[in-house]
């Protein structure tokens, strides 16, 4: 988050690559792309695995019915530095494409088979109403039926996550869909 002008994130007590791909394996899951990803892609695509995982049955909707809505403070930043630092000796075209931030959504969408729609946002810190509004108007004119949407962000060794997955029809499970419970949830670890 933007603070006196300056992007500032929690200190977190594990080295977030070591994390991701602990949690990698803790949940025994399995794509062969996830070691080429990048930070962000990798914090993302998993975050995104563990919510879907026993929560939601992508039988149900056509792949151009789920889509993918996210946002972030600091783009594909983390990336972008290392990507540079290559272009000293010879550039890395395997950093390269991960030099833009919606190419998480991508891996997500690859690997779920989602066609629908998707975008990528940057913002100074989580706009649950934006995202409230955004999201709500792909279910309401039936350009969707489900999405994911949220906040990924990894810059450095910070990095946090938080994501919904959000169906237009309502199961009576979960939370209403609505920019106070998306904040509420969000701020669970910001104590």
């Amino acid at each position: 988050m933007y603070k006196d002008g300056k992007l500032q994130f929690e200190k977190k007590a594990e080295l977030p690559v070591d994390f991701l791909i602990a949690a990698y394996h803790h949940f025994g899951l399995k794509y062969p792309k996830f070691y080429k990803m990048d930070n962000l892609a990798k914090l993302g695509w998993l975050s995104a695995e563990i919510l879907l995982t026993g929560n939601f049955n992508k039988e149900k909707y056509k792949p151009s019915e789920t889509g993918v809505v996210l946002s972030n403070a600091s783009s594909s930043l983390d990336t972008d530095i290392r990507y540079y630092d290559t272009v000293k000796d010879m550039a890395s075209p395997a950093l390269f494409v991960y030099t833009l931030p919606n190419i998480v959504i991508g891996e997500i969408c690859i690997s779920n088979h989602f066609t629908g729609e998707n975008a990528f946002f940057i913002f100074e810190e989580f706009d649950v109403l934006f995202v409230e509004q955004y999201v709500s108007n792909l279910l309401n004119n039936n350009i969707l039926q489900s999405c994911i949407c949220g906040w990924v962000e990894f810059l450095e060794d910070r990095y946090r996550s938080a994501f919904f997955l959000v169906e237009k029809e309502n199961s009576g499970e979960g939370l209403l869909f609505s920019s106070e419970n998306l904040n509420k949830i969000y701020q669970l670890d910001n104590g």
